[in-house]
């Protein structure tokens, strides 16, 4: 069984969505602030972790930013007001790899846990290693590598890097790379994926000899290993 933790402090909120994930058979408890919140994610483990950014003691994106520096793998989904656009941002660059943004659907929220889930144990339970070049990733250990040098990514970057190098020399349109990288139907502007591209470059190619991530006028993004 799944194990969900809920970090939320409007109590009939997390009641509700405690309620709805019991009945889809998952586990959870709930945290009502951000110490008890860092004191169950790093006492226990979790599969997912909905945070919410506005909660007291320690903000989400507070906690959020402890739990990255030793775990970047456990999937978490922030819980935004509608006009926290800054927070937002802030979260997905600090590793956050969804936010919802209140007041939601039931519906979709339940959709994004089970993509979220589902991408996590794929990834948890390959151990292939990618290769590009000098550029290496390790999926189990989600280790990224060029030149020996470490590189650090979020989740969201992560994600990314593996879709461009499982499918190296082939182009992908922006479509193609939302669908498969974000996993849900994006009912938006694509242009967050020319962002997320642009933040990869900077960390991937921008320091090195050889630009790895290509380009498509009119089309969308491939990687080549520069041969």
């Amino acid at each position: 069984m799944k194990r969900i933790l809920i970090v939320e402090d409007e109590e009939k909120l997390s009641r509700v969505i405690q309620l709805e994930l019991h009945y889809e058979n998952y586990e959870t408890e709930i945290a009502s602030n951000g110490k008890d919140a860092l004191r169950c994610i790093e006492e226990q483990t979790w599969d997912l972790v909905l945070l919410d950014i506005m909660i007291p003691e320690l903000s989400g994106l507070e906690v959020l930013r402890r739990v990255r520096r030793k775990d970047k793998a456990t999937p978490i989904i922030l819980l935004t007001a509608r006009d926290e656009v800054h927070d937002k941002v802030s979260g997905l660059d600090l590793g956050a790899n969804d936010y919802v943004t209140k007041p939601f659907q039931i519906e979709e929220l339940l959709a994004r846990i089970r993509v979220h889930l589902r991408n996590n144990t794929s990834q948890v339970t390959q151990t292939e290693k990618l290769e590009v070049g000098e550029l290496s990733v390790a999926i189990e250990t989600r280790q990224v590598l060029r030149q020996d040098v470490e590189i650090d990514l979020t989740p969201r970057e992560f994600d990314l890097l593996v879709y461009l190098m499982k499918n190296k020399n082939i182009v992908l349109t922006r479509e193609q790379i939302m669908e498969q990288v974000w996993g849900y139907d994006y009912f938006g502007d694509t242009n967050v994926v020319d962002v997320y591209i642009r933040y990869l470059r900077q960390k991937v190619d921008k320091t090195f000899d050889i630009p790895y991530i290509q380009t498509v006028r009119g089309v969308g993004y491939t990687m080549k290993d520069g041969t």
